[in-house]
């Protein structure tokens, strides 16, 4: 009941409020160098691309509006959110082609972009290999504000190298090069391992900060789309 105008108008005036459904998402998305690698059958920024297709299609299905920031070590290209399938397609090409200028990654900065751009609550999926340090703070504190979805891309020869003697091998952000004898068994158990212990670690960090986490892979036997839903039907039973 409105009080002022039912004493304004002599009878009681009620107020109905509808909940705003329409919702704005952001879609953050990693095409620093180590995005460029891929070893089977698509770069990692290709499956990023796919990802964030399927998640841009859906949003415009309910209704609601889109948005892109595209980063490396600083945000590169941003589009605002709109709805429309042809600002759908839009999103997707420059997920695609959008040139960086960068090569590096950095997290918090992409974060702190949006966090300054945006200041009512967005669902942000945010698409990265996640090969980057000293973001946990700003991750967190962002998604004390934000509904952010954290989705991991990986390719498999990240997570274990092939027995093809030695191999010359270069860092895709900072240029460094090295030569790997991965013959040696050792050099190969170590490798795994340090890959293993560094996503159980990016795992175990999201965790604790209560933010929805998928690691995706370049593998063509992964199926992406099952572990969406999956995820999405665990988000739902929350609610």
């Amino acid at each position: 009941i409105d009080w002022n105008v039912t004493a304004r108008m002599g009878h009681p005036f009620i107020k109905k409020y509808r909940e705003e459904r329409e919702l704005t998402v952001m879609l953050a998305v990693d095409i620093s160098g180590s995005q460029q690698f891929g070893s089977i059958r698509m770069l990692k920024r290709d499956l990023a691309a796919e990802i964030a297709a399927v998640l841009a299609f859906s949003a415009i299905q309910n209704n609601d509006r889109v948005g892109l920031l595209l980063f490396t070590d600083h945000p590169e290209h941003a589009i605002p959110p709109r709805k429309g399938s042809g600002h759908v397609l839009r999103v997707i090409r420059d997920v695609l082609y959008k040139q960086p200028e960068g090569c590096g990654t950095d997290i918090g900065q992409a974060l702190h972009y949006l966090n300054r751009i945006h200041h009512r609550r967005t669902i942000t999926f945010l698409i990265s290999d996640f090969l980057d340090t000293g973001y946990e703070p700003i991750l967190r504190a962002y998604a004390k504000r934000h509904d952010l979805v954290a989705i991991q891309v990986t390719d498999p020869r990240e997570h274990a190298l092939e027995a093809v003697g030695v191999i010359a091998v270069q860092d895709p952000e900072t240029g460094a090069r090295m030569e790997i004898d991965t013959s040696d068994r050792a050099t190969r158990d170590a490798y795994r391992q340090r890959q293993q212990q560094q996503r159980e670690q990016t795992a175990t960090f999201l965790k604790a900060s209560g933010i929805d986490h998928l690691s995706v892979t370049t593998d063509p036997d992964s199926d992406y789309i099952h572990e969406l839903i999956r995820l999405f039907r665990r988000r739902e039973a929350r609610r």
